[in-house]
């Protein structure tokens, strides 16, 4: 196992670090004053003002974008370290922030850059290697005990993908490390809904745990999980469905269509529990299952308080009040344009919340 310490007492290094500190050692590009750098630092919209629809994508959706504020995009650009692998030295796999990748200084097997701006994995020809030179590196970073993060250790693995067209599986790591490297994510989120005769549409809502470690008691999508190495969509759909909400798995594995995805890109604010600003984004697959009446979700695990089948009326009425996890809310969001509830004609902002729901993302995907 890497011997890793934690970085030096006379820095920051908490994943809360400031803009002084980190900018510090920050390339060439020039910090613009003009523009607002406490975006480094999210918080969530004031949640004593109703929230519209594009409020909640922003906050899901919080990574600038070079098109529209392009100096605060180079700025958290050039703050970062691009994650590398050797076999792939020009395409970069994540963002990783100062304070992650001064732990990894010195190790024989990572390479830190400062000119380049770049944290390389240089060991390793093939993804078993990797994986596992990802493994004893994560656990020694736990061990150590400095990212808080990573108590919520889940013994669960998720894949990094190399460019296009060969997309090959690079290497694994661990869940709760996955923040740490600013790597794409994958998981499934599924609307379960009701319809009756005249059209009117309900979702049956879980509202998770007031004791969970990240956004605890806000209200969630019926079914939501991340995806794990080896896993495909469905796979992942029918056995959330069945971990979660209790939803026979015959039933979702036929009836439970898929719907597209969600992607976006996703900056840490103290909600998510852990170090603030780590980098995620994120592709959610989506499914759509229609329930009979006698079939209704039921917690089956310590993850969900309980599920409640709620009206169109009063699920935007707990959007615009900020009840719902912010992946939650735009996978809702979806759901309701796709099923007309939300169009051209209802909601200003229509043409950028639809695209927004699609980002490109700045790195390889599966």
């Amino acid at each position: 196992m890497p011997s890793l310490s934690p970085p030096p007492f006379d820095k920051t290094f908490d994943g809360t670090t400031t803009q002084s500190e980190e900018t510090e050692t920050k390339p060439q590009a020039e910090l613009d004053s003009s523009e607002p750098i406490s975006s480094l630092d999210p918080q969530p919209i004031d949640e004593s003002k109703p929230k519209s629809n594009l409020d909640l994508v922003n906050e899901c959706d919080s990574f600038p974008y070079f098109q529209s504020t392009p100096q605060l995009y180079l700025n958290h650009v050039s703050t970062y370290y691009h994650l590398h692998v050797a076999a792939y030295p020009d395409t970069t796999l994540g963002y990783v922030l100062p304070s992650v990748a001064e732990v990894l200084r010195g190790l024989d097997e990572w390479e830190l850059d400062d000119d380049e701006r770049t944290l390389t994995l240089k060991a390793g020809e093939d993804e078993p290697t990797r994986s596992a030179i990802l493994a004893r590196t994560t656990a020694a970073m736990r061990e150590i005990g400095h990212f808080t993060i990573l108590k919520g250790w889940r013994n669960e693995l998720y894949p990094v993908y190399g460019p296009a067209p060969a997309r090959e599986l690079l290497f694994s790591v661990e869940r709760a490390a996955s923040a740490l490297f600013g790597i794409v994510t994958y998981g499934i989120h599924m609307t379960a809904y009701t319809k009756s005769a005249s059209g009117d549409l309900k979702i049956w809502t879980p509202r998770r745990s007031k004791t969970k470690s990240t956004y605890p008691g806000m209200l969630d999508n019926t079914v939501a999980g991340g995806m794990a190495t080896g896993e495909n969509p469905q796979i992942c759909c029918v056995r959330e469905a069945s971990e979660e909400a209790s939803l026979p798995e015959d039933l979702v594995r036929e009836k439970a269509h898929s719907a597209g995805t969600v992607t976006y890109f996703h900056i840490r604010d103290p909600r998510a529990g852990g170090e603030t600003r780590l980098l995620q984004p994120e592709c959610q697959y989506i499914f759509d299952l229609e329930l009979p009446d006698d079939v209704q979700p039921k917690p089956s695990d310590d993850e969900v308080e309980e599920f409640y089948l709620m009206g169109v009326e009063d699920l935007k009425e707990k959007l615009k009040t900020g009840e719902f996890k912010p992946n939650c809310a735009v996978v809702l969001l979806d759901f309701f344009i796709r099923h007309g509830v939300l169009n051209a004609q209802n909601e200003p902002d229509f043409i950028e919340i639809v695209s927004r729901l699609h980002r490109k993302l700045d790195f390889p995907t599966a």
